[in-house]
């Protein structure tokens, strides 16, 4: 069996869950490599649906499920992701899920800063961009910290020296020591028997069977993305070997991008609609997020933008999900390419960070008003939706392997062609 890794192409939200769901049935073993509980990934099955957001997509399979070293968990969320999935029958055990010894842990002090500080990038407030500091700053606790009670607890107090402070600066109230510590012994004790302590060893054990799954987008990543409106890790490829302290050749290098464009937060966004177009899409793909709720904004797919994500992480496939949002258009827009002080700009030229000055160059395509939500095969698709794939495949030069119809695990078109 194949090394597979599926890597958002957009601002994440592109429908990773389902997509690692259906790949995971052809692995032995999921990895998540970056980000947090920040992260979203909805997976339905019949008439459940389920969100996951620390623990791989791969659990609603029974596989092997491992959290990198890159991954940052708040163990009170993780428990009640656990108790969710097994109050939902799916068996979560040490024997199906493994947490680097090396991952860091999100506190309350971590989601206290990022609800006074995060607002102007628009973060979740989930904790994720503060944990990530104390990481670099190497202040941070891992999990192999938990079970050292005295130690840990020096630990949070050095911290709080420093965590206070900024609070009051930001009219937020300082945390105790008992406020930090509450419950997490407790939670300690139940996490402590899923920390593996090499993880690299366990996943090499398993080479030719590997599923990697990022969280977030290509547009998001700290380094390659629009900052500083970015998440606060490594989505693209390279952040996969960073993540879980191994190498891994890839056979299958999976691109996952909408058939349009969405993003939450702040930030640029060339080819959004702020219409009743907008408004349209986002109803009919529900989007809003998986984590907070927030409604996300919507626009016209940004294939410029695409092409930078190839390039980036080396993409030689490419899933299409929620081709059916655009059912009912009579005409499509694409972006093909951005002006820039009247002229047009070269991919060489090409800049995240200049993203909120590009004005969209579009191609206009014929929809196909018909509803694919049952379509199983490319023969069931109608000519204009195909050509519209086409066009995707062309420009890109990058195959499209799968395309979604609807949110179910079945409403996949397979091995397009």
């Amino acid at each position: 069996m194949p090394n597979t890794i599926l890597i958002g192409m957009q601002w994440g939200d592109e429908g990773k869950g389902k997509d690692v769901d259906i790949l995971s049935e052809q692995h032995d073993v999921v990895v998540r490599y970056q980000g947090g509980g920040n992260a979203g990934h909805t997976v339905v099955i019949g008439d459940k649906k389920y969100a996951l957001h620390l623990i791989p997509s791969g659990i609603l399979r029974g596989k092997l499920n491992i959290i990198g070293n890159n991954v940052v968990v708040n163990p009170f969320n993780l428990l009640k992701e656990i108790n969710d999935l097994e109050n939902n029958g799916i068996k979560v055990t040490p024997e199906n899920l493994r947490i680097s010894e090396k991952t860091h842990v999100t506190l309350l002090y971590h989601v206290r800063l990022d609800e006074a500080t995060g607002k102007k990038v628009g973060t979740t407030g989930r904790g994720i961009g503060p944990t990530y500091k104390d990481k670099i700053e190497r202040t941070g606790i891992r999990m192999c910290d938990l079970s050292d009670s005295k130690g840990l607890e020096e630990k949070v107090m050095k911290n709080l020296e420093v965590v206070n402070p900024i609070l009051n600066c930001n009219g937020s109230p300082a945390l105790s020591l008992e406020e930090v510590m509450e419950g997490l012994p407790e939670a300690a004790e139940k996490i402590t028997p899923f920390i593996q302590p090499n993880i690299g060893s366990l996943i090499l054990k398993h080479i030719g069977s590997l599923l990697y799954e990022g969280a977030q987008g290509t547009l998001l990543d700290i380094d390659h993305g629009t900052y500083p409106f970015v998440t606060s890790s490594n989505p693209t490829i390279g952040g996969a070997f960073a993540g879980t302290g191994v190498y891994i050749p890839f056979d299958h290098i999976i691109g996952i991008m909408k058939a349009y464009t969405t993003r939450v937060g702040n930030g640029p966004f060339p080819t959004e609609q702020e219409n009743k177009l907008g408004e349209k899409l986002r109803k009919k793909g529900g989007e809003f997020g998986t984590t907070t709720g927030r409604p996300r904004r919507c626009g016209w797919l940004d294939l410029f933008a695409a092409k930078y994500s190839v390039m980036t992480n080396g993409i030689n496939e490419i899933s299409l999900t929620k081709l059916d949002v655009l059912d009912e258009e009579e005409t499509i827009k694409v972006c093909v390419g951005y002006e820039l002080n009247g002229k047009e700009i070269e991919f060489d030229d090409f800049s995240p960070s200049r993203m909120h000055e590009y004005i969209p160059i579009y191609k206009e395509l014929s929809g196909w008003n018909k509803d694919i939500t049952d379509s199983r095969n490319q023969e069931d698709l109608p000519e204009n939706a195909i050509n519209y794939i086409k066009f995707i495949e062309d420009y890109l030069k990058v195959s499209v392997v799968r395309v979604g119809v609807g949110q179910r695990r079945d409403q996949t078109v397979e091995c397009f062609e």
